[in-house]
C-alpha cells in the first residue's frame, strides 16, 4: 500500500517593507524578541544604513547580501555511529540551511559583541561580514576546516 504525500512545511515568509527582501524579513525576524517586531525592524534598517554609510556603498541592501554570501556554509559535519563508534562526517549544505545557519550565527555574533546598541552591532557585524572577517565568517571557516579534517569519513555518508 503506497504511503501518503505529505505537504511542504516550509513557511512562505513575505518581503520587508523597505528592500522587498525576504532574506531582510528573516533576519529581522530573528533578531526580534519577545514579539516586538518594530523594534527589530527599527534595528535592522538603521544597522544596515550605518553599514552602508561608513563602506560609503548607495544601497545597504548590496552590503548585506555580500555580507550574508561571505558568511553562507557549503560544507558541515554531521555526527553519525557506525559499529559503536561516533563519526563527524562532512556534508554539503543546501538551500534553506545554508541560510538558516547563516542568519544564526550573524545574529548570534552581534549578540556576543558587548558595550553598545544592538544596532552598533548589527552595522559591525555587517562590515565585518562584508569585509569576510568577524565572528560569523570565522565560525563559518572554524565549519569548513572541521569538515575538511574529517573529508576521510565521507564513505560513511549513504544518503
Amino acid at each position: 500500500m503506497p504511503r501518503k504525500v505529505t505537504k511542504s512545511l516550509v513557511r512562505v515568509i513575505p518581503p520587508d517593507r523597505i528592500y522587498n527582501s525576504v532574506a531582510v524579513q528573516r533576519l529581522i525576524n530573528r533578531v526580534m524578541l519577545n514579539g516586538k517586531k518594530q523594534i527589530a525592524e527599527r534595528l535592522v534598517y538603521n544597522g544596515m544604513q550605518k553599514a552602508a554609510d561608513k563602506l560609503k556603498v548607495q544601497n545597504p541592501l548590496e552590503v548585506f547580501e555580500q555580507a550574508m554570501k561571505n558568511t553562507q556554509p557549503h560544507m558541515e559535519t554531521r555526527s553519525r555511529r557506525v559499529g559503536g563508534a561516533n563519526y563527524q562526517i562532512p556534508f554539503e549544505v543546501k538551500g534553506q540551511r545554508q541560510n538558516h545557519l547563516t542568519m544564526m550565527w550573524f545574529v548570534a555574533a552581534a549578540r556576543s559583541r558587548k558595550g553598545m546598541s544592538m544596532e552598533d552591532r548589527l552595522a559591525l557585524e555587517l562590515i565585518d561580514a562584508y569585509n569576510n572577517t568577524g565572528t560569523a565568517v570565522k565560525k563559518k571557516e572554524d565549519t569548513h576546516k572541521m569538515a575538511e579534517a574529517n573529508r576521510a569519513f565521507a564513505h560513511f555518508a549513504r544518503f
